[in-house]
């Protein structure tokens, strides 16, 4: 593992692990090799006694947590002796009630006694450096408790479980294999024959990165199930912008009225399409304005489009095209965009079809746009946008085609970084370079592979990856 194995603080730390809100339980969390000490000076058993060291491991007593004779709480307390516990440490859990005032106070009584504050996600870096879990594992930690649909924690899981870990460490011990191949080779040429090598280098250097590469494109469809689509509404005013946000949503999110203009400022709402998360922002009408207030609206709209990975273009099919919308489409033109023809159940003032659409603006491209007839009052068109979003974004497959996706941005970075090294590997072979210019892109391979599961990682990465964590995790 890293240099930082070795390098971190000896300290006895705590912290309060659930929410800071009124509750029937809150958990203190102590780790560290003072753990059972401190706590033994503020725990009295239900006999009043201070009988924490004498407790057998791995088990919970009911006590009582005092400062001096005053009784602050009542509690359990578990006791998990290292290295079976969540840290390899000594840890100690605190379990009272979980009303804010009493959980700092006990925690107050821990730092008074030796403890120190624990930094983010600090008992899970100890977890990581102790040896317990690797890198891999501890990110989906913390997509456990974020994930917000049922692909995000079945994937988070699914590296918790181990999963990506195991496909990394197996790459890993292939490219290992060939590098100490290399090593003795020219080591001891006499016993190694490097005849043909070469060939059969470069065979095993594509079948590695068809794999590497298939984790690779996983990548994009494995973010947008795990974090969701950043989705913006758009039209001019009145086309129907805030009924859609409100149907999608099922609420009356938005204010719906006849008079153009109501939307002035955004809206933003998460919405589960199936198992697809879209974070949804609702703009101001987008339209050619005198009105200060509208027009702040309006460049708003305009900027939350060129930040969206999809845009619904919402038009009144009641109302013929114009130049506005012109402008409106044209600013789409480089975004995923999925047009919406509104109000189909006013079937005798129709004035805009698919047709007059992607003929009026063939010039924009408009034959690679799903367009869709809707009725945000009918509720007409919601199950076809659906699909088309899977469409766009998952190839039409709303439930995921395999186990193993990559959710993770640095790990997709690191997977391209491998793969490019084993690239040129394969560049010096066909080039006919002698072997010992192989090794230096293999060992930078395996390096960049070492990182995305914390065998090849510094310091400063540690320090930032788990400074995302929240405190007592």
């Amino acid at each position: 593992m890293s240099t930082v194995l070795n390098n971190f603080s000896n300290d006895t730390i705590c912290a309060i692990a659930t929410a800071m809100s009124d509750a029937g339980i809150g958990i203190i969390r102590v780790s560290g090799k003072d753990a059972v000490s401190i706590c033994d000076k503020i725990y009295i058993s239900a006999n009043k006694e201070h009988t924490l060291i004498k407790h057998v491991p791995n088990s919970i007593r009911f006590g009582y947590i005092c400062d001096d004779s005053k009784i602050i709480d009542e509690v359990m307390i578990s006791y998990m002796k290292a290295p079976h516990s969540y840290t390899k440490e000594d840890v100690i859990e605190i379990n009272s009630h979980g009303g804010m005032l009493v959980m700092n106070e006990i925690l107050q009584l821990l730092l008074k006694n030796g403890c120190r504050l624990a930094e983010p996600g600090e008992f899970t870096k100890r977890a990581f450096l102790n040896g317990r879990i690797d890198l891999t594992k501890a990110e989906a930690i913390m997509d456990v408790i974020r994930a917000q649909n049922n692909f995000a924690l079945e994937s988070s899981r699914s590296q918790l479980q181990g999963k990506v870990y195991s496909k990394i460490k197996e790459l890993r011990e292939k490219i290992l294999y060939q590098m100490a191949f290399i090593e003795s080779a020219l080591d001891d040429p006499e016993n190694y024959d490097l005849t043909g090598f070469p060939e059969k280098l470069r065979g095993i250097i594509e079948s590695v990165n068809s794999e590497i590469s298939f984790l690779i494109n996983t990548a994009d469809e494995g973010k947008i199930r795990k974090d969701g689509i950043k989705t913006v509404i758009v039209g001019k005013p009145n086309a129907g912008k805030s009924s859609l946000l409100n149907t999608l949503t099922g609420d009356e999110r938005a204010i719906v009225t006849d008079i153009a203009g109501t939307t002035r400022d955004i809206i933003e709402e998460t919405v589960r399409l199936g198992d697809i998360v879209l974070h949804v922002i609702d703009t101001a009408g987008i339209r050619n304005t005198d009105d200060v207030i509208e027009k702040i609206g309006v460049d708003k709209a305009k900027s939350k489009v060129s930040e969206a990975d999809l845009v619904l273009y919402i038009l009144d099919s009641t109302s013929a095209l114009d130049d506005e919308d012109k402008q409106i489409i044209d600013l789409c033109k480089d975004k995923k965009t999925i047009v919406l023809l509104n109000k189909n159940d006013l079937s005798d003032n129709i004035k805009i079809t698919e047709d007059i659409l992607r003929m009026q603006f063939s010039e924009i491209k408009t034959d690679k746009l799903p367009v869709i007839s809707t009725s945000m009052l009918k509720g007409n068109g919601i199950q076809e946008l659906k699909e088309a979003v899977a469409d766009l974004f998952l190839n039409g497959d709303i439930v995921p085609k395999q186990e193993l996706y990559i959710t993770n941005l640095r790990h997709k970075a690191l997977l391209k970084e491998a793969y490019d090294s084993l690239m040129l590997v394969i560049d010096s072979i066909d080039k006919k370079l002698s072997e010992d210019f192989y090794n230096v892109d293999l060992t930078n391979a395996y390096a960049a592979l070492g990182e995305i599961i914390g065998e090849e990682v510094g310091d400063d990465l540690v320090e930032e990856i788990f400074s995302k964590f929240c405190m007592g995790k």
